[in-house]
């Protein structure tokens, strides 16, 4: 029989632990629960974990700090649960690196498709194919990168994968969707979805200098992903023709 994902649960709440132990059990995966991060990190090396649900505001401690100490240990996909008005800790959650955010009080479908949709990214990465992707019609090209929309993946035209977080792709795919014509922050917001419409404007600086990082050849000059003062972002796949 083929293994399940093994997700681990961190959260102080045991009806919260018991619940998503039960959702994720239901649905395909092999749950481990633990009540606090040291509980966590002294089981984290015995673990072949797949994934960490996080919240984000665990008894005593930030579950952001669990968060870098994971990214510092290993690359291992983070889900954050949070709660209404914590604007700045998810910012920060996206500097330090977390994939995903899902809102309490949470919708099981959703949380669970975003359990998925950061599995299948990372699955992607880990085993890139072995000839360089072709163009199809759900796929975008610009620059040396194809996003392939179907299967929500960034790659390089030599075929090495781009790993983006879920906020990351779905700006991205966003804005290759729209191109050459200015998009507002508000627009940017919506795209992420509805749990993180609550996010300052300073969430799309974030995730904007992050894309920059990895698809552009000098990320403080721009060329594909530019900044229109006081109006917002433009996007230019095809820079010949820009030119």
């Amino acid at each position: 029989m083929e293994s399940r994902p093994k997700i681990a649960v961190i959260d102080d709440d045991a009806g919260i632990r018991e619940t998503l132990a039960h959702l994720l059990a239901e649905n395909g995966f092999e749950p481990a629960s633990f009540e606090n991060s040291a509980d966590f990190l002294s089981y984290f090396g015995e673990y072949d974990l797949s994934l960490a649900v996080i919240d984000l505001k665990l008894r005593g401690e930030s579950g952001l700090t669990l968060a870098q100490q994971i990214r510092q240990l290993h690359d291992l996909p983070i889900v954050m649960l949070t709660g209404v008005g914590d604007e700045i800790d998810k910012i920060i959650g996206l500097e330090t690196g977390a994939d995903d955010y899902v809102m309490k009080p949470f919708n099981p479908r959703e949380l669970v498709a975003r359990i998925r949709a950061v599995l299948r990214r990372y699955e992607h990465a880990r085993v890139p194919d072995a000839t360089p992707p072709l163009a199809t019609p759900d796929t975008v090209q610009f620059g040396g990168f194809l996003l392939d929309i179907e299967n929500c993946e960034l790659t390089r035209q030599s075929g090495e994968p781009v790993s983006l977080t879920n906020a990351e792709y779905r700006i991205l795919e966003f804005f290759v969707q729209n191109p050459n014509r200015i998009i507002t922050r508000p627009e940017l917001l919506e795209a992420l979805g509805s749990d993180l419409n609550r996010f300052l404007d300073r969430t799309i600086d974030v995730l904007i200098l992050r894309l920059r990082r990895k698809i552009e050849r000098v990320p403080s000059k721009p060329k594909h992903l530019q900044t229109r003062r006081g109006a917002g972002y433009i996007f230019v796949a095809n820079l010949d023709a820009a030119g």
